[in-house]
């Protein structure tokens, strides 16, 4: 039975979540369940395609990425995968009119991954960023909205702007990983073997930045929705808020992070805040 497969794609995309991102799992669980498991299903499908760029060292990265996306090709075109984690992405497309270009965008910056190691102009920086982190925020707008393309074109710059935080926030926190183990630099006009405090201070406003307009967009998401966004968002603006206390010196030799006590002291506090109608 075809809805048999469906279920035990489903819990793999859901699997895929909680064992790779706890921080992301636990913003999801506080999504209303009608679009929780969709949310799963594009997680799933953008964590296993950068681990092939990101992970897979001892194989052939090339030709796996190839792989799948001629199979995720095949998958949107078919409408089933036996990848189940495939086969839950393109049930979530299919059901929300996903745009292909936003799919294509992606699939583009996770590809530069395998040629690429340095960004030397914002231009090139703004085009991976969009396609590695901007798009991911349109697909899950398109779950949160739900049909409502007016809804989708109000919100679209502050879902944007709140996956580029997510990203940068990344790259700052991943500094050591990306260089040393990667061999990367995303940061365009920054020599991250000598980042000081006047880079770093530099990169943090170009977050702040993408924060505030993100945050404007969360709070005029439906209610399935703003909950779950709003944990993510705190969970990143704590990240941010340990990395500007954290010497510029430290960052390029520790990845920093949130322990797991603090982020469920995060989502207390959170949810707290959200039902006083602190988050309007």
């Amino acid at each position: 039975m075809k809805e048999l497969f469906d279920i035990v794609s489903h819990a793999c995309s859901k699997e895929v979540t909680t064992s790779y991102s706890t921080s992301f799992s636990l913003a999801t669980k506080m999504l209303a369940p009608a679009i929780r498991q969709d949310i799963y299903n594009l997680y799933g499908f953008v964590r296993l395609a950068d681990e092939i760029v990101d992970s897979f060292h001892a194989y052939d990265k090339k030709t796996l990425f190839n792989r799948f996306e001629e199979n995720l090709h095949l998958a949107l075109t078919e409408r089933i995968s036996l990848n189940p984690i495939l086969n839950s992405f393109q049930e979530t497309v299919i059901k929300y009119d996903i745009d292909l270009e936003l799919i294509n965008a992606f699939m583009k910056s996770m590809r530069l991954d395998l040629i690429k190691s340095t960004y030397e102009t914002n231009e090139e920086y703004k085009e991976y960023i969009y396609g590695s982190a901007d798009v991911v925020g349109l697909m899950c707008l398109k779950v949160f909205v739900n049909g409502d393309l007016d809804k989708y074109e109000e919100l679209k710059g502050s879902a944007m702007a709140l996956g580029s935080a997510f990203q940068k926030v990344n790259f700052l926190r991943d500094l050591k990983e990306d260089f040393d183990g990667l061999s990367r630099t995303y940061f365009p006009n920054t020599n991250l073997k000598a980042l000081d405090e006047n880079a770093k201070s530099k990169i943090i406003a170009e977050i702040e930045e993408d924060f505030a307009r993100g945050y404007e967009g969360i709070l005029l998401l439906p209610t399935d929705a703003k909950f779950g966004v709003f944990m993510a968002y705190r969970y990143y603006r704590r990240l941010l808020t340990k990395l500007k206390k954290t010497p510029a010196l430290e960052i390029k030799n520790t990845r920093i992070r949130v322990p797991d006590y603090e982020k469920f002291g995060l989502l207390t506090r959170s949810y707290v805040k959200y039902q006083l109608k602190l988050v309007k």
